[in-house]
């Protein structure tokens, strides 16, 4: 098997699922209880709490556990629209967000919000001319993505964030979902108030994430209940994933620093080789790009197919983003770059992890080339 769909999920370390089927076997008290069960679980969430913030830089009392990235998303986005909507209730994102950002603006604009949505160039970058002349006096928050989902697009974080230190009444917003682990981004050097991340991103399971909200932002809580996780997101932690979360990202950490340099050359080999084939276009630009999501388009051919064709062999590659692949509906990412529908619509995603190696490529560009041939084939 090769797996190249890493952008929707990732394989869990066996060490991690170790740790949870341990947590969950042993240690499977409620962390609010107050017997000896109960009050070894809180101190499990504890660690795992404060082992996180030193992985991510941040104080302990900065990471809420939520069940995933887009729980995190709807988290920042509506409680802090509906905190600070005293301020105002502009809001400003961008056209290329994930769903779990473009919906909740979505709702919000129903509930009378005003949402701003920044375009971007032909790299899938936004400009930051553009982010200051949509600020307005009664924008109270900017919600930007790190690294794209679908081309791996890298945004200007930190200079965003140095440019709304300018502006105290705006919140800034990061989704990191897929740069956690891959392309670094210190919080504070940032000057981030809410950060998103998801365990099953990076080696995790799913149903656990964190939100990082730095300490002085009030939230209203989307979750209301028993008042776990510091008041802000009630309802019983997810222990046993929350202690795989704090070891997996450790260990993404760890890999990162490892091998960081060879996943850069198998994605430089990936878009070489894939350059290669004349029926393939590729979208993701090698510079400010995250260095595992590699983005190309079919020359019109229905990349679904593809997909199904290459699965055949054991060969896992997506279209677009998995929350949005099964809509066939084209890509909105390439649509807001300046491609054409066509192209929109025949776009296939590899994403890799530092698990990818060099010697998988051949074999798949050579699957690449026999299913693409066979489309060719079926359309004449």
């Amino acid at each position: 098997m090769i797996y190249l769909d890493n952008s929707a999920t990732t394989k869990p370390f066996p060490e991690v699922v170790d740790s949870f089927v341990t947590v969950a076997t042993k240690y499977f008290g409620n962390p609010s209880s107050l017997h000896e069960l109960g009050m070894k679980a809180e101190q499990l969430l504890t660690q795992s709490r404060e082992q996180i913030a030193k992985s991510l830089g941040v104080k302990p009392s900065e990471i809420i556990f939520t069940s995933g990235g887009t729980e995190a998303n709807n988290f920042a986005i509506k409680g802090v629209a509906l905190t600070y909507r005293h301020r105002g209730n502009h809001i400003i994102t961008t056209a290329i967000e994930h769903p779990s950002i473009t919906e909740p603006c979505r709702q919000l604009e129903e509930l009378g919000f005003d949402v701003s949505y920044l375009s971007v160039d032909k790299t899938g970058r936004v400009n930051i001319d553009e982010l200051v002349k949509t600020i307005r006096d009664d924008t109270i928050l900017v919600s930007i993505m790190h690294v794209n989902n679908e081309i791996g697009s890298i945004q200007p974080i930190e200079e965003i964030g140095q440019l709304l230190t300018q502006y105290p009444k705006i919140l800034f917003h990061v989704d990191h979902v897929q740069g956690i682990g891959k392309v670094p981004l210190q919080f504070h050097k940032a000057h981030i108030d809410l950060c998103t991340m998801s365990a099953h991103k990076f080696h995790g399971l799913r149903g656990a994430g964190i939100l990082y909200v730095r300490d002085g932002v009030r939230l209203s809580p989307l979750l209301a209940g028993g008042g776990q996780e510091m008041q802000r997101r009630s309802g019983t932690e997810n222990v046993a994933a929350i202690v795989a979360m704090a070891k997996a990202l450790r260990m993404s950490l760890e890999k990162y620093r490892e091998r960081i340099a060879y996943l850069w050359d198998v994605k430089k080999t990936w878009i070489r080789e894939l350059q290669a084939i004349p029926d393939i276009q590729v979208n993701t630009p090698l510079e400010h790009s995250a260095p595992h999501i590699i983005n190309f388009s079919l020359n019109g051919l229905k990349s679904e197919v593809f997909v199904h064709e290459l699965a055949k062999q054991d060969i896992f590659v997506s279209t677009t983003s998995a929350c949005s692949s099964k809509k066939k509906a084209p890509s909105k990412t390439l649509l807001a770059m300046g491609a054409d529908q066509k192209r929109a619509e025949s776009a296939v995603r590899v994403s890799l992890s530092f698990e990818n190696t060099l010697e998988e490529i051949p074999i798949a560009i050579r699957a690449m080339k026999e299913a693409i041939q066979k489309l060719q084939e079926v359309t004449r």
